[in-house]
C-alpha cells in the first residue's frame, strides 16, 4: 500500500507528479541530461545536489536512512545521501512519517535550499544544502528490527552481510565497487571492439572434462553414467576459434573451479578471455598494457608503461614467490655459499639434502616493532615432524600468537624439510650470538659480512630443500611486512605495482608423473625444446602471469598450435590423447599461432577498489566454504529428480565413510562390489565441507544392461 501526502492540486503521474517542463518552470528546475535520471520519475539523484541547485524543485527517490522528530531526514540511493527538512507547518507531513522505519522507500518532492550558516557537513557531498520536503509518498515501509543497519560504523559480520546480500548491497561501499566494475568492463569492450576490432564470441559452460586442469564441477545428465564438466575456462574453445578464422577474440567468461576453500577464489567467478592468431608474447604484452591504461579508473594514478619484467627463476631467488609484492625490498638472499655444515651440527639432517640451500633475509626494524628481541639464552625448538623441525630464537611470549601460529603451521604442513631459524640484535646481545651453537665461528663472520644487518633488525635464516625454503620465507616476508605495517611502520610503497612474469618451467615434478606448470596447451620455449626428451623438468614455456601489488590478476600463454608437438607434451603427462582427439585434429586443419590471456576480474577490481576481498566487488558471492548464506545452496534434490539423473544421496559422511565410498559401491539391495566389478564405469565425487551436509555421488552403468544403481 503506498502512503501520500500531497497537495490537494498536484496531478499524479504513477506515484509523483509529472516532470514539470522547459516552458513552464525554466526558473525553477532544469531538466537533467539524458543519464542517470532518463526514464525514472526523479528528477536528481541523492546524491548530485549543490549549491548551484538552490531554489529548484527537486524530486528524488531513495530510502530512509535517518529520522529524527519527524522533522530531519536523511534520503540515501545508490548515489548518495540528502538531508530533507519537514516545517512545522507541515503537520500533515509529520504525522505520516510518525513511526516510518529506517530503510523504508520514500519519494519526495521539495525546494533546494542552503543549509544555515554553521550548519554544513562537510563529510556529506551534499553537505551544504537541503530538500525542504513539500510532498511525500511512502513507497514501501521497511519491517521493524532489519537484521543490521545500513552504517558504516558499526557493519554485522561477513556472514550476516551475505545472508542478507540484499540490505548490504545498500552500503556506499558496495555501491561504489559495483558501479566501478561495471563501467571498468564497459571501458574494456569498448576497446576491443572498437579500436581493436575483436570480436565478443560466447562459449559453451556445459562440456567434458579437461584433463592436466582444475578440479571441475560435474553436471550428471539424463543419461546414465554421462557427465558434463562446468567449464574452469573457455581455453579449449577459444583454440578452435583461432583454427576457424575468428582471429582476435574475447569474451567475459564466467568459469567455474572446485578448488576448496581459499580466501581470494570463489567456485564460480569472471575473467576477461583474449585470444589472438598470427601473435606472439610480445603482442599479448602489449595489448593488455594499453587495455588496462585504457580502462583505467580516472580518479586512482595512472600506471607507468611498458610494466617491468622479471624471469619466474629471478622472482623465486629474490622474493621466493611467483607473484612478487614489488612495493617493498626485503629480498631473499642467497648464502650457501657462506655456510659449512659439520657431522655434529644440529642441522646436518637438512644440510645433506642433495637440493639444501640456505637463504636469508634480514626485516628492516623488525626487532624492534615486531618484539623480536632476544631476552633469554635458550632457545625454543618446535617438533616439526621426525625429520625436521622449526627453531625460533626468540622468547615466545614476545612473538604475537597470530604471527606465532602462522609461521609455525606453514612450516609444519607446507614445508616440512625446512629448518627456520629467527634472531635479532639488541643493545648489549648481537645476532650472531644467537647463531653460535648453530654455525661455526668462520660461517658468522662470512655472513655478517655480507648481510647488512642493524641493531633492532630481525633476521631470518632458512636452511633446506631449495624450493621449501625460497617458498616459506617469500610467505613469511610477506607475513613480516603485514606485521609491521599493522604496527604503524610504512614499509609498501603507495600506488599500482604491475609485474610480468615470464619464462615459467613447462612442468614440475609430480608424485611419479610430470605435471603441467598451468595447462597442456602451453608452447615450450623455442631455445629449450631440444631438452623435451632428456630433461624435461628444465625446458622453459611461453607462459606470462601478469602480477599487481603481489596478487595474481592474468595469466597466459602463447599455445601449441602443431598436432605433432601437442601430442608429445601430452605424452609427457601422461594424457589419453583420446580425451583431446578433438582438439589434435583441429590443430591438424590448419592451425594458425596464436597466443592469448585471462585477466581475473574480480581479484583485478578488488585491488582497484581497494576491497578487503573479492567478495566485496561482486554482488552474490560464495562463502570459503562454498555456500549461499542467502538461498541456502547447494540444497539437496527430491528423489524424483535423483531417479531422473540416475543418482542417489547417501546421508552425510564422515571421512572413514567417504574413503570407503570410493572403494566400494552399495547395491540397492544393500550388497556390496568393487568399483570395478559389473560396471563399465564409475564415477565418485565427495566433498567435505565444514559444517555442511555432504553427500557423494556415485554412477554405475552395468554390463547386463540393468537399471543402473546409484549410490551418493
Amino acid at each position: 500500500m503506498v502512503s501520500t501526502c500531497f497537495s490537494s492540486n498536484t496531478a499524479l503521474h504513477g506515484v509523483l507528479a509529472p516532470r514539470p517542463s522547459s516552458s513552464t518552470c525554466a526558473d525553477k528546475t532544469q531538466l537533467v541530461p539524458e543519464t542517470v535520471n532518463k526514464f525514472s520519475e526523479r528528477t536528481h539523484t541523492c546524491g548530485e545536489l549543490r549549491v548551484d541547485h538552490v531554489g529548484r524543485e527537486v524530486r528524488l527517490c531513495g530510502w530512509l536512512e535517518y529520522e529524527r522528530m519527524g522533522k530531519f531526514l536523511t534520503l540515501r540511493d545508490g548515489y548518495g545521501s540528502i538531508q530533507l527538512v519537514v516545517t512545522d507547518s507541515r503537520d500533515d507531513i509529520t504525522s505520516l512519517l510518525e513511526g516510518i522505519t529506517h530503510e523504508s522507500v520514500l519519494a519526495v518532492v521539495g525546494e533546494v535550499h542552503k543549509r544555515p550558516p554553521g550548519q554544513e557537513n562537510k563529510k556529506m557531498s551534499t553537505g551544504d544544502i537541503e530538500v525542504l520536503v513539500s510532498e511525500v509518498v511512502i513507497l514501501n515501509k521497511a519491517k521493524k528490527n532489519l537484521p543490521f543497519s545500513v552504517r558504516d560504523h558499526n557493519k554485522a559480520k561477513e556472514y550476516l552481510r551475505m545472508k542478507y546480500r540484499y540490505l548490504d548491497l545498500r552500503f556506499p561501499e558496495m555501491q561504489r565497487n559495483l558501479r566501478l566494475r561495471s563501467k571498468v568492463i564497459m571501458k574494456m569492450r569498448e576497446y576491443l571492439c572498437n579500436y581493436c576490432d575483436f570480436v565478443d564470441v560466447e562459449t559453451p559452460t556445459l562440456f567434458r572434462r579437461t584433463p592436466g586442469g582444475a578440479q571441475e564441477f560435474v553436471v550428471p545428465t539424463r543419461l546414465a553414467g554421462q557427465f558434463y564438466s562446468l567449464v574452469q575456462s573457455p581455453q579449449q574453445f577459444k583454440q578452435l576459434l583461432m583454427v576457424g578464422g575468428l582471429d582476435r577474440y574475447f569474451q567475459i567468461a564466467r568459469c567455474y573451479r572446485d578448488e576448496g576453500s581459499r580466501p581470494d577464489r570463489q567456485p564460480e567467478f569472471t575473467q576477461l578471455d583474449i585470444e589472438m592468431s598470427f601473435s606472439n608474447r610480445e603482442g599479448v604484452l602489449s595489448l593488455v598494457q594499453e587495455l588496462l591504461e585504457y580502462c583505467w579508473p580516472e580518479h586512482l594514478d595512472r600506471t607507468p608503461t611498458p610494466f617491468p619484467r622479471m624471469t619466474y627463476r629471478q622472482s623465486m631467488e629474490d622474493y621466493g614467490t611467483d607473484k612478487p609484492d614489488t612495493r617493498f625490498s626485503m629480498k631473499l638472499q642467497n648464502v650457501s655459499d657462506l655456510v659449512r655444515f659439520d657431522d655434529e651440527s644440529k642441522l646436518r639432517a637438512f644440510s645433506s639434502r642433495p637440493d639444501c640451500t640456505v637463504r636469508a633475509l634480514v626485516v628492516p626494524g623488525g626487532g624492534r616493532v615486531l618484539c623480536l628481541a632476544y631476552i633469554a639464552s635458550e632457545c625454543c625448538v618446535l617438533p616439526i615432524s621426525p625429520a625436521s623441525v622449526v627453531c625460533c630464537l626468540y622468547p615466545q611470549a614476545h612473538l604475537t600468537s597470530s604471527l606465532k601460529s602462522k609461521l609455525q603451521n606453514a612450516a609444519r604442513r607446507q614445508f616440512p624439510l625446512t629448518r627456520l631459524i629467527s634472531c635479532s640484535s639488541s643493545p648489549g646481545a648481537h645476532w650472531r650470538d644467537r647463531l653460535a651453537g648453530l654455525f661455526s665461528a668462520n660461517c658468522l663472520k662470512a655472513l655478517e659480512e655480507s648481510l647488512d644487518v642493524h641493531q633492532e633488525d630481525a633476521l631470518l635464516l632458512g636452511v633446506g630443500s631449495e624450493q621449501q625454503v625460497l617458498e616459506l620465507l617469500g610467505r613469511t616476508r610477506v607475513e613480516l611486512a603485514d606485521q609491521l605495517e599493522s604496527r604503524g611502520l610504512k614499509v609498501r610503497e603507495s600506488g599500482f605495482h604491475f609485474l610480468w612474469v615470464v619464462d615459467f618451467p613447462l612442468f614440475v615434478a609430480g608424485e611419479g608423473a610430470l605435471e603441467s606448470t598451468h595447462h597442456p596447451f602451453t608452447q615450450p620455449h623455442p631455445d629449450d625444446v631440444h631438452l623435451l626428451g632428456q630433461e624435461p623438468l628444465k625446458v622453459r614455456s611461453l607462459h606470462y602471469d601478469l602480477v599487481l601489488n603481489g596478487c595474481e590478476v592474468g595469466g597466459g600463454s602463447v599455445r601449441i598450435h602443431d598436432p605433432l608437438l601437442q601430442g608429445q607434451v601430452l605424452d609427457y603427462l601422461g594424457v589419453d590423447q583420446r580425451s583431446l582427439q578433438h582438439l589434435l585434429d583441429a590443430l591438424s586443419s590448419g592451425c594458425p599461432p596464436h597466443a592469448g590471456i585471462a585477466l581475473g576480474l574480480d581479484r583485478l577490481l578488488s585491488l582497484i577498489c581497494h576491497a578487503a576481498s573479492i567478495r566485496d566487488v561482486i554482488a552474490f558471492p560464495k562463502t570459503l566454504e562454498g555456500r549461499d548464506p542467502m538461498s541456502g545452496a547447494p540444497v539437496p534434490i527430491s528423489e524424483q529428480e535423483q531417479k531422473l539423473y540416475h543418482i542417489r544421496s547417501l546421508a552425510p559422511m564422515d571421512d572413514t565413510c567417504a574413503e570407503s565410498a570410493q572403494t566400494s559401491v552399495l547395491w540397492p539391495s544393500g550388497s556390496t562390489i568393487g568399483p570395478t566389478e559389473s560396471c563399465t564405469h564409475y564415477y565418485e565425487h565427495s566433498k567435505c565441507l565444514q559444517s555442511v551436509h555432504t553427500v557423494a555421488l556415485v554412477l554405475l552403468t552395468v554390463a547386463d544392461k540393468r537399471r543402473a544403481p546409484v549410490v551418493g
